[in-house]
């Protein structure tokens, strides 16, 4: 089934809408109130996405799935632990799956970002090695946050910091995009060699 592409805005609402939803909660509430509706909040938005767009990228879905877990561990055993180390783990996973995946040469950076834009391989490797290291000090940046912060603090780190972070960082790559990308016709072009090769 073909995919939508929804309008930015679109986009960005159902990426910060949660954030903000939890933001809002906590103060208002308190963190286990905001966790809940957190977990609601991530569930709209993915139907949303998929309503409009007909399509759920990996990284929402992946995301969702250990923010309902992690949330359910934090409402049942009634212990914020678990909401608070869910991002070190959402990161650690990216940052393993895209590290372990240059292991054996294979850029997974693609599929996590949907495909967006269209690289040479040497730009997929150098992006998602990139993008590895960047999960991996967001994860530790995580730990730190919330092993030494105020709950409070933590919030409003997690949905005014994070995002501004990881905004600057995807900019910081374009003019590795830029020097790496391959328009389709060019991509084609390469793919009908590389076969004309293997018959060969």
């Amino acid at each position: 089934m073909d995919k939508t592409q929804p309008h930015p805005l679109f986009k960005l609402a159902t990426e910060l809408g949660p954030l903000i939803v939890f933001f809002v909660v906590n103060a208002k509430f308190n963190l286990f109130a905001a966790t809940g509706a957190f977990m609601v909040a991530i569930i709209v938005a993915l139907i949303a996405s998929y309503v409009v767009t007909r399509h759920v990228p990996l990284m929402a879905l992946v995301t969702a799935v250990v923010v309902i877990v992690f949330g359910t561990l934090t409402l049942v055993l009634h212990d914020e632990t678990f909401i608070k180390v869910k991002p070190t783990i959402i990161y650690a996973l990216f940052a393993a799956v895209l590290g372990g995946g240059l292991l054996f040469n294979r850029s997974f950076i693609a599929i996590m970002f949907d495909q967006m834009f269209n690289l040479t391989s040497a730009g997929w490797r150098i992006l998602t090695f990139r993008w590895a290291l960047f999960f991996a000090a967001m994860a530790v940046l995580n730990e730190i946050v919330w092993r030494t912060q105020t709950t409070d603090f933590w919030v409003g780190f997690k949905a005014f910091g994070v995002v501004p972070l990881t905004m600057i960082f995807a900019i910081a790559q374009m003019p590795l995009i830029k020097r790496y990308h391959q328009d389709p016709a060019s991509l084609e072009a390469s793919d009908a060699a590389e076969g004309d090769v293997s018959k060969g």
